[in-house]
């Protein structure tokens, strides 16, 4: 497919608004729960031509702002056995690509973590679109992928005694998003 029509969709830059956005990730914890996590967004821009296939997206996350519910934990995971926020303070994400697979869209594009970048795939749900009381055109939508944290340098793991691992190796991503169209 070269083309998609998206019902409101509207060329131009946009910009996201992190007030009304978050990253959220989860993955499983002594392989009987999951630990579900948080991060601020520092910036996400979406420059979008007539084709929406055609549209690119940068954003960067601040890793810093890990929020889990638990300080000692997102401590550690600020630390170097981690995601050593010291020399690597943000994730950044670049498209390369926007696809449409049978009644599926995605964004697929490199994703950079503790300075490693492997290619990932976000399948994206469109919210919609609509103007705000202040007159500003609004789009809204929530994407999802899964990575292996592995991949992307984030080994650290404890053997339990009772077998397994201590954190799982898949990692949930979803963002929950909404941009505004700059005048």
């Amino acid at each position: 497919m070269t083309s998609i029509d998206i019902p409101g969709y509207r060329p131009g830059t946009w910009v996201l608004d992190p007030s009304h956005s978050e990253v959220t990730f989860s993955v499983r914890h002594m392989m009987i729960s999951k630990v579900r996590g948080s991060f601020g967004i520092k910036s996400a821009t979406l420059i979008a031509p007539e084709n929406p296939l055609e549209a690119k997206v940068e954003a960067s996350v601040d890793v810093t702002s890990i929020d889990t519910k638990d300080e000692g934990r997102d401590t550690h995971l600020r630390s170097a056995e981690f995601f050593d926020i010291e020399n690597h303070p943000t994730m950044e994400f670049v498209s390369t690509g926007a696809r449409v697979d049978g009644a599926d869209f995605y964004v697929d594009g490199d994703l950079t973590i503790r300075g490693i970048t492997k290619p990932v795939s976000f399948e994206f749900d469109f919210g919609g679109f609509g103007s705000d009381p202040w007159g500003n055109y609004k789009a809204g939508a929530s994407a999802k992928t899964v990575i292996n944290r592995e991949e992307f340098g984030l080994t650290w793991n404890a053997a339990l005694e009772t077998g397994g691992v201590l954190v799982g190796k898949d990692i949930t991503i979803t963002l929950d998003l909404q941009g505004a169209l700059q005048a």
